[in-house]
């Protein structure tokens, strides 16, 4: 299968500190470190390797910390001025992390039924002008799944399902993607808090997310 994105076509992709990763302000894209030092940048090298000719144009607009509360507040800039052709997000980690390293601060607690309503939202206003859209769902690196906080991180990945059926989204199930490295390699090996992947696990979400996307792997350009 070709990859999905097509020539000339403009990816952007938003989310929280994982996406962000030290990337350029105010748009992350350009030359060096421009990307940031994660999946993005990731993507972006094998994207443009592996598919020179077709000229995609890669856009990182993480912010850290980001909830999908922050996303609302943003998104008229951040992405629908962009105009993408191509939309990526991957957002929840902070809406549910919040709620258990933080707990007394409840006004910063972005709860499921919010989490939902939301993305709903925002997407409604997004899709009918988009050719593709991958959503991918929040992760967190502990392979107990009775652990609270992977128990509800796991139920807004479910949510994430629930919408990109709706959308006719790709989906990009990233906790699975950790869950088959995590069966071989001890969590502080990939994130020293469970949270934020060193260069091996932000390499386990770029193979899932180009995965998802028909990237050829044994491709020769």
């Amino acid at each position: 299968m070709r990859v999905r994105i097509g020539a000339n076509e403009k990816l952007v992709l938003i989310g929280d500190s994982i996406t962000d990763c030290g990337r350029k302000q105010p748009v992350g894209e350009g030359r060096d470190e421009a990307f940031g030092r994660g999946y993005v940048a990731q993507v972006n090298a094998l994207l443009t390797s592996g598919y020179p000719e077709l000229h995609i144009r890669v856009v990182n607009t993480g912010i850290s910390g980001n909830t999908v509360r922050s996303l609302k507040a943003r998104w008229q800039r951040d992405v629908l001025d962009l105009a993408p052709d191509w939309l990526s997000v991957m957002i929840g980690i902070n809406d549910v992390w919040r709620q258990f390293d933080e707990p007394l601060q409840r006004e910063a607690h972005v709860h499921i039924e919010e989490y939902e309503a939301t993305l709903r939202e925002l997407l409604a206003q997004t899709r009918p002008a988009l050719k593709g859209l991958v959503l991918m769902t929040p992760f967190y690196l502990e392979p107990h799944r009775a652990d609270p906080m992977r128990a509800a991180m796991d139920r807004y990945g479910q949510v994430v399902c629930r919408v990109a059926a709706d959308q006719g989204a790709i989906f990009v199930d990233t906790q699975a993607a950790f869950d088959r490295v995590l069966g071989h390699i001890y969590p502080a090996a990939l994130a020293w808090d469970r949270v934020h992947p060193n260069p091996v696990g932000h390499m386990v979400l770029a193979r899932a997310f180009l995965g998802a996307v028909g990237f050829e792997w044994n491709r020769v350009a």
